[in-house]
């Protein structure tokens, strides 16, 4: 490549004897080398001294990298003849002539192709070309007699030397983009790979899912809302190790309903779904253990800022919300308050305030536990040798569903809708406001059971008639037969009780037997049960022996297998012909709890849980007719009410009356049967072991204070239901606190009921609701546990403390009415120090959206 040679002048100058000279330098760039070329030149140009550096010596280095001809530029102002300098074609020894003279042979061919200088100075002394070339310091340097001829000759070079740099920077740029091409097509195949392994691992955790954050690694699962928020979080399979990597399923153990399966190796195997009803998105989590020591278990986080948790039933703690509770896991099981963990309505559902619930499947043998360790829900199926006995798989599955929405009224619709009236007789919608707008009248133990009789019957009837309240139904204990599960009227005790049921019927009475599954072994129905096979059996005795129990008054009963057709017949009879004989109205299933079946039960056919022997029972039964059970796992046919657990006559008793009716409300038990106004029984000791199998008698006359703050309370229950009457106590006044709130509940909380009804029959919605299921967004309201509403236009704060007078009440978004004083109050605040006199409990009404103060 050609270049051209730069000329640098140097300032300075070299000082000779009488003369004065110019230090120049040339610097010639040829394909080997770059030299730079430095002579002093006279300004009169008549002589060249070579004191600053030798020329010859210059050019000698500069002819080794000559092929051709040189050019070498020198300043304007230099007048300097211009030498042509050429390479000698062959290598012959001849002598060459320059300019017509001949040079010696001595010289070598290289110099011979160079003309000798003029003439050089070197050490202040002029000398021709030839003695140049004796003293030169480098002899072997061709000899220059011109510089214009060395400018041409280096120009020519130079000219070339940038074409070789170009191409080096060519070369080396093509070598740059060859080692980027190659890192980029290694790059491209890495991201193709991590992309097609991340793909595979996006749809595994996302392609089924909306809202969902899952890894099957560290097993975190976190559902959003349909605005990116968190609503749930936890980590599922607790019990298998973080050492422990899943892999997809093989073919044969997937399913075809779109699950995503996974597997961790011989330990479980998870099946995740989803399932999009446009509003609702829901998630169904299904774990199958492989492994006869794992025990599938799934916790869920207890976020205060995620809202509240509730649902499951009254806990023994009686905390209003789970998120408060705390407790090792244990069977979910109806039982008795007082020794287990559960009370006796329970349901496998769950709902955050927030807008998200769970719903657990009822073939999963369940146990829970809450805030043992952490702050966690905690889900696990495992079978034990009562509850779960009956192992409905070989080893155990948890299979429950999730499902978010944005409004969590609309969430409870879903999950606990159930058409309630879809059936109903117009007899079955009079029994139900029959019951709401009139109250139970639950006869009263007597001290024995011969005193318990007809006369007791007619009295008690007589002191209602008196007491100027609404009749309605009277409630006969299963005191009316001799034996529990007689089935008979007791004719020594009873002779003539038909005579008074007519009696009663024309006063306005309706009458109501209760009944029980369990058959005591001193009954004659007991043998002919045995023989007939109609009772639950013993495991593994090839129904050749009953299982026996105990409950209430019989310390030794049989209990009737609801699962064989042949019983259910037998029971069908006896009972319709009891209310032809007798002109029963109804009747109250009292079927004690899950745990009151006997310990080695087994029936015809296999249950999934103790609490599936309510359900069967009463649905078995819903043509004979019923008003309430005493225990459930899921909603009985209307105009069935659920009564609330029996309740100790105490202030702790009264508290346990609202937060169990909230709670059955919020699981989907629409209409509840509060106990008996000042409680059912009265212990004043805690009790470590079940004592249901014998009665308790009836409390003595309950604390005044404490028996009109629960008449006020159950005023506002969707059914009232009494035991002990207002009319016992002395004086006038409990007899006027009792017309007056029966006017309130005639006049303000009847029509609210009525209107409710229907919701609740046709969407599942309770009729007595927590604060938070008005407004679920106001903060405040969750806190409220000593607050309801009834519907959504009543506000209720009863007192539920001795001694008190005052208290903080709530009122949530609206214009509320006074019900004490009747003045108007805004709402979403708090009124400090509200006064509430004894006589007096404290309710709003709420006014229409556009009333102005």
């Amino acid at each position: 490549m050609a270049s051209l040679a730069k000329i640098f002048e140097n300032s300075d100058g070299c000082v000779g004897d009488d003369k004065n000279y110019t230090n120049h330098s040339y610097e010639v760039q040829t394909p080997k080398r770059s030299i730079i070329l430095q002579s002093v030149i006279s300004n009169d140009s008549s002589n060249y001294d070579s004191s600053c550096e030798s020329v010859n010596n210059i050019l000698d280095k500069v002819v080794d990298d000559i092929s051709g001809s040189v050019t070498i530029s020198v300043p304007p102002e230099i007048n300097v003849p211009r030498i042509q300098i050429q390479k000698p074609d062959d290598d012959s020894d001849d002598e060459l002539e320059i300019h017509g003279k001949r040079r010696d042979r001595f010289r070598t061919r290289r110099r011979a192709s160079i003309a000798p200088l003029p003439a050089l100075r070197l050490n202040d002394k002029e000398m021709l070309a030839s003695d140049f070339d004796a003293y030169s310091v480098a002899s072997n340097q061709a000899s220059i007699t011109s510089v214009n001829s060395l400018a041409s000759l280096l120009r020519e070079k130079m000219q070339a030397f940038p074409q070789m740099i170009r191409k080096k920077k060519r070369e080396t740029k093509d070598y740059k983009i060859k080692i980027f091409v190659i890192i980029m097509f290694f790059m491209i195949i890495f991201l193709i790979g991590f992309a097609y392994v991340g793909y595979h691992r996006k749809l595994l955790t996302y392609s089924y899912f909306e809202k969902i954050k899952f890894n099957g690694n560290d097993r975190i699962l976190r559902i959003l809302s349909r605005d990116e928020k968190e609503v749930i979080s936890g980590q599922l399979g607790k019990t298998i190790g973080m050492d422990n990597k899943p892999f997809h399923c093989l073919e044969d153990n997937r399913k075809q309903d779109g699950s995503v399966c996974m597997e961790w190796n011989g330990i479980a195997r998870l099946y995740m779904n989803f399932l999009d009803k446009d509003v609702f998105r829901c998630y169904t989590i299904k774990w199958q253990s492989l492994s006869a020591g794992n025990y599938p278990t799934d916790c869920y986080e207890l976020k205060r800022n995620n809202g509240l948790w509730f649902g499951g039933g009254i806990t023994k703690s009686r905390e209003w919300s789970l998120s408060n509770d705390n407790f090792d896991f244990t069977p979910f099981s109806s039982g008795d308050l007082k020794v287990h963990q559960f009370g006796n309505g329970v349901k496998r559902y769950f709902i955050n305030s927030i807008g998200v619930a769970i719903q657990i499947s009822e073939k999963t043998p369940l146990h829970l536990s809450i805030n043992t360790t952490t702050n966690e829900f905690c889900m696990r199926a495992q079978n034990d040798d009562f509850t779960f006995v009956n192992h409905l798989t070989e080893l155990p599955e948890l299979e429950y569903k999730i499902c978010t929405t944005d409004g969590m009224k609309s969430l409870h619709m879903l999950m606990t809708q159930k058409i309630l009236w879809d059936g109903l007789k117009v007899s079955d919608m009079q029994i139900i406001k029959s019951l709401m707008f009139e109250p139970v009248w639950r006869t009263p133990h007597s001290e024995t059971m011969e005193s318990f009789n007809e006369t007791t019957i007619y009295n008690y009837s007589e002191d209602l008639i008196a007491l100027g309240l609404p009749l309605g139904h009277i409630l006969i204990n299963e005191f009316w037969q001799e034996n529990v599960g007689d089935f008979t009227v007791d004719q020594k005790r009873f002779p003539n009780l038909f005579k008074t049921i007519d009696l009663l019927h024309r006063r306005g009475f309706k009458i109501v037997f209760t009944i029980q599954p369990f058959i005591s072994t001193d009954s004659e129905n007991f043998k002919e049960a045995v023989r007939k096979k109609l009772l639950i059996y013993e495991r593994h005795s090839e129904r050749s022996i009953p299982a026996l129990t105990r409950y209430k008054s019989s310390s030794s009963a049989g209990v009737l297998d609801i699962t064989n057709n042949a019983s259910v017949y037998w029971l069908k009879e006896k009972l319709e012909k009891l209310k032809a004989d007798y002109k029963v109205n109804s009747f109250y299933l009292d079927l004690g709890t899950g745990y009151n079946l006997p310990h080695y039960y087994q029936c015809r056919q296999t249950l999934d849980n103790p609490d599936m022997y309510a359900k069967l029972f009463t649905e078995s039964l819903e043509s004979v007719g019923f008003i309430g059970v005493s225990t459930a796992s899921s909603v009985p046919k209307p105009p069935a009410f659920l009564s609330t657990q029996p309740l100790n006559s105490s202030w702790d008793g009264l508290k346990e009356l609202m937060s169990t009716v909230m709670n059955y409300g919020v699981i989907g038990y629409p209409l509840i049967l509060p106990g008996a106004v000042g409680g059912d029984y009265w212990l004043n000791k805690t009790m470590t072991k079940m004592i249901s199998f014998y009665s308790l008698g009836q409390p003595p006359e309950p604390d005044e204070e404490l028996y009109i703050r629960w008449l006020q309370l159950m005023t506002f229950m969707p059914a009232m239901q009494f035991s002990y009457l207002p009319s016992y106590y002395k004086g006038d006044q409990m007899k006027k606190l009792a017309k007056d709130l029966a006017i309130i509940r005639q006049q303000t909380v009847n029509p609210v009921l009525d209107k409710t009804l229907s919701e609740s029959l046709n969407e599942g919605v309770p009729l007595i609701r927590p604060l938070w299921m008005l407004d679920p967004n106001d903060t405040s309201c969750l806190s409220i546990s000593d607050e309801f509403s009834v519907g959504e236009e009543l506000i209720v704060a009863p007192i539920l403390d001795p001694g008190v007078e005052e208290r903080e009440v709530y009122l949530p978004q609206g214009v509320w009415k006074d019900g004490i004083d009747s003045s108007l109050r805004k709402g979403s605040r708090w009124i400090h120090n509200y006064k509430v006199p004894r006589d007096k409990i404290a309710f709003f009404t709420k006014m229409p959206d556009k009333t102005r103060f």
